[in-house]
Formats: structure tokens, C-alpha cells, sequence
């Protein structure tokens, strides 16, 4: 499992659903839709309408991946923190039922108000 508690691990940058769409679309259930992507140089991350989904590319190949699973419903408290003048990265840190805190760290050009508001809808 990734640790999500270090911030160096994930600075996130938007990315295109049609690029990270097909790695986890044999996870995905009947009817649940990707709502925004994010990546790091070979790590990634998927918001859906139901979860949020952390992929941890290992080894030399990048063919060995873990795949780790956050519903919503487990979702007791989330918080937003938007980029300032010096400090750039903006984050996204959700506390889990069971699991605790999961910490995720954006490059400046994410929008975290959206992000916020829709984890949201989904979480409230």
C-alpha cells in the first residue's frame, strides 16, 4: 500500500482520463464514472463517483502495480488547503474510517476548490 502520509511520494499533476482511464477500468464497478485523474512521474490517482483509487507502479518494468482502493462511505472528514504565493502545492488530506489519514499533495495548476467540492457530493 502507498504511504500516503508522505507528501514527497505524491505531488500530483492533472492528467488526462483517456490516458489513465484503461489501467483501471477491469476495477471499476457497473455504472461508476472517473470524475478527474492525477499522476506523478509513474504514479497515479483516480477520483470515480464512488472512491478514490491510488496506483503504485513498482519495479523496473512498471508492469507489478498495486492497486488501492478508498470508498467515500469511509469518509468521516476531508480538508482542502489551496496554493498560496510561495508555497505552490496545494493538498487534499481525507481521514478514513479504519485506515486514517490519506495525504495527497497537487502541483499549483490543480484545482482543489473543484476537488473539494466533489468529494463533497459525495461524501456529505
Amino acid at each position: 500500500m502507498i504511504d500516503f502520509n508522505n507528501g514527497s511520494v505524491f505531488k500530483l499533476s492533472p492528467a488526462s482520463p483517456q490516458d489513465i482511464g484503461p489501467a483501471v477500468a477491469p476495477l471499476l464497478i457497473h455504472g461508476e464514472r472517473i470524475i478527474a485523474c492525477f499522476k506523478t512521474v509513474r504514479d497515479f490517482v483516480v477520483f470515480t463517483d464512488k472512491r478514490l483509487i491510488a496506483v503504485n507502479v513498482q519495479g523496473i518494468t512498471g508492469k507489478k502495480r498495486d492497486f488501492t482502493s478508498l470508498p467515500y462511505s469511509k469518509v468521516q472528514a476531508f480538508s482542502i488547503e489551496t496554493a498560496g504565493t510561495f508555497d505552490l502545492d496545494a493538498e487534499l488530506e481525507m481521514w478514513f474510517s479504519g485506515l486514517g489519514k490519506v495525504r495527497l499533495e497537487f502541483k499549483g495548476n490543480a484545482d482543489i476548490r473543484q476537488l473539494g467540492q466533489m468529494i463533497a457530493t459525495y461524501v456529505l
